[in-house]
């Protein structure tokens, strides 16, 4: 199932494709003429449709608030195109000094942009990289002692198993040779055509957290002997992380489908982003130990013993992908939904209430990542065979928010 487009032959859910500017200008008078109304196309540039207006979903009840809240209703500006031309961009990391890294899933590769000219460096491939499906090099991330390690790790499939590799990273080589043979800290995790996971993020504690996908095999979500389907939590070195909830185990949370997005707030929590099946697509407040219901539960109200999310989507509206902690809270980005979900969780009482923006302006987002105070990077991913790529396709943003 491809990332909420998921089993479109099968289900008949057609792929979302971006009209030309005469089909917009044509749809748009029919409507005027028809409906005497707009239903609205996006930046008004002809660019596409922008998808339906969310409904009111399960997590839009607004719960009381707390004095440290933030504002009841966000805000977010574009505040330039920090680069173009990228393809199949999956994960981003920052450097110390500001500049980007960014792989590329089908092309095993790793580029590093410059985030004042947008300048592209191409750093190396990635050795074992096996693109296909959802699968090819996923997450990268940067080691919690760069300054001194310069050690960037990656999550990629292979043609035997997904994987988590760190390779060191010497600027001083020639463009294309920059990236060191990578030292495999864990492997044997499972793969499959679609839901292979891919995100990876280190936490407060300078933990690994890796998003693993259960592959299309459902019983992998509930098997504490399988890495599939889980959250896990690892050392810098591969092994189980100390104080992990099952003795010798890297599983650090079980009973997900297909966990895209991993990010902190400022209290330590642990949000994550998750893609539903048929009817709801989440976002998650991950505990040590806990069960998020997959296959056995959906969305809210999961039944005993299966934690429900913090806010959920009709799969239509999300298709989430990665998360970013800014300004009191989550902001996820949405594959199918094309859209830039901002979730308050900062001094929030009861059931936040999720708020959407960019709404079909930019296409498929893929990737958040937080910037440093109210700013956020933000990934589009139209390249990847789902898209209906354009001129300057794909893009990161540097996006202002509130």
């Amino acid at each position: 199932m491809y990332e909420q487009e998921k089993s479109a032959a099968v289900e008949g859910t057609p792929i979302v494709q971006r009209p030309t500017v005469t089909a917009v200008l044509a749809a748009a008078a029919i409507l005027a003429l028809t409906a005497g109304c707009s239903s609205g196309d996006g930046d008004g540039t002809g660019r596409r449709e922008s998808p339906p207006k969310p409904e009111a979903s399960s997590g839009s009840a607004t719960g009381k608030r707390g004095a440290d809240a933030p504002p009841e209703k966000g805000s977010v500006k574009v505040t330039r195109t920090v680069a173009t031309g990228l393809k199949s961009p999956w994960g981003l990391a920052e450097l110390p000094e500001g500049d980007l890294l960014v792989s590329s899933r089908d092309e095993g590769t790793i580029t590093r942009v410059d985030a004042e000219t947008g300048e592209k460096t191409r750093l190396g491939s990635v050795p074992g990289v096996s693109p296909g499906g959802e699968g090819g090099l996923l997450g990268i991330a940067l080691s919690p002692a760069y300054a001194s390690d310069h050690m960037v790790y990656a999550y990629f499939t292979t043609a035997s198993d997904n994987r988590i590799v760190r390779m060191p990273y010497d600027e001083k080589k020639p463009s294309g040779r920059r990236l060191g043979a990578p030292d495999t800290i864990l492997k044997g995790i499972p793969k499959g055509s679609n839901h292979d996971g891919g995100r990876i993020a280190f936490g407060p504690d300078k933990m690994l957290y890796a998003g693993v996908g259960e592959t299309g095999d459902t019983d992998l979500s509930q098997d504490k002997k399988s890495l599939g389907g889980k959250i896990l939590r690892i050392t810098p070195e591969g092994e189980p992380a100390p104080g992990n909830p099952f003795e010798g185990s890297a599983v650090y949370s079980l009973g997900h489908r297909n966990v895209q997005g991993l990010a902190w707030d400022e209290q330590k929590r642990l949000w994550a982003s998750e893609f539903g099946q048929d009817t709801w697509d989440e976002l998650n407040e991950i505990k040590a130990g806990g069960n998020y219901g997959w296959p056995e539960a959906e969305g809210k109200e999961g039944g005993e013993g299966f934690r429900d999310p913090v806010a959920q989507w009709k799969t239509s509206e999300a298709s989430p992908s990665g998360v970013a902690y800014a300004e009191g809270s989550i902001w996820m980005a949405g594959l199918r939904g094309e859209r830039l979900w901002r979730v308050p969780v900062r001094g929030v009482d009861g059931e936040p209430e999720p708020q959407a923006f960019l709404e079909g302006e930019y296409g498929r987002l893929r990737t958040v990542l937080a910037a440093g105070g109210d700013k956020l990077w933000v990934v589009t991913n139209e390249t990847d065979t789902r898209g209906t790529p354009e001129k300057g396709d794909d893009k990161i943003l540097e996006v202002r928010v509130k």
